[in-house]
């Protein structure tokens, strides 16, 4: 991984002063937490709602604590600067291939990966609607391969990454990501994602990924939403 170097001057040396009563200095917290123009979007459901296959405990700590970790360094490193007032599109693609900028980068697309994958679930698995199903017939024979197909990206997935749907030239394909990466600077169109990070699944699932993927995709995934993104760019 591409690291940046810091660059200053060095500390000045520095005197106390001895202090003669028990009154402690004011605490001044300074940290990422509301800072900048990017937010961390509520979910589309209660965080009760996609029990038992995830739980309210890990919604909690993977929107609340990793999401919002992701966006709020984002806007520490991104405040004050070009990148300040610009869609995390934008961000996203104007950082990829610059080496100075991987810390951007790699929290702009977790942001925007984050916030895609919340809409790719539902409460209740619904019906895949009759153009998507025509399009996943095309490519992949039938929806029962396509499934199977996305499950096992994101089982064979090393380390921490992503398994996608995606829109490329026309055809659905399957592709898998790498960290923070994403199909948007690949050129192609997302449709649908399943996280494949520790954190998302750990808490209910220890190591048992295959378990977790398996879950998701028979009860959990919104067909509605890939449907709805057949021919659209990546927002």
């Amino acid at each position: 991984m591409r690291s940046q170097r810091k660059t200053g001057p060095s500390a000045a040396p520095q005197t106390r002063e001895r202090r003669t009563d028990d009154t402690k200095p004011e605490r001044v917290i300074r940290g990422p937490t509301q800072v900048g123009p990017q937010v961390l979007n509520p979910l589309p459901y209660d965080t009760s709602a996609l029990e038992p296959v995830m739980s309210k405990q890990t919604l909690e700590l993977h929107h609340g604590k990793h999401h919002k970790g992701y966006v709020d360094r984002l806007n520490s490193l991104i405040g004050g600067t070009e990148l300040e007032n610009r869609s995390l599109r934008d961000i996203i693609l104007s950082t990829a291939a610059d080496a100075v900028k991987t810390k951007i980068f790699n929290n702009a697309a977790q942001a925007w990966n984050h916030d895609f994958f919340w809409r790719c679930l539902a409460p209740k698995r619904d019906k895949p609607p009759a153009e998507l199903g025509r399009r996943v017939d095309e490519s992949f024979g039938s929806f029962a391969d396509m499934e199977r197909r996305l499950g096992e990206a994101a089982i064979a997935v090393f380390g921490s990454g992503w398994a996608w749907l995606v829109e490329d030239g026309g055809k659905l394909r399957i592709v898998e990501t790498s960290n923070a990466d994403n199909p948007m600077v690949l050129g192609m169109n997302a449709l649908l994602t399943l996280d494949v990070w520790e954190h998302a699944y750990y808490v209910d699932y220890q190591n048992r990924r295959e378990d977790y993927v398996h879950a998701v995709l028979s009860e959990r995934i919104n067909w509605a939403f890939a449907a709805e993104n057949l021919g659209r760019a990546s927002a």
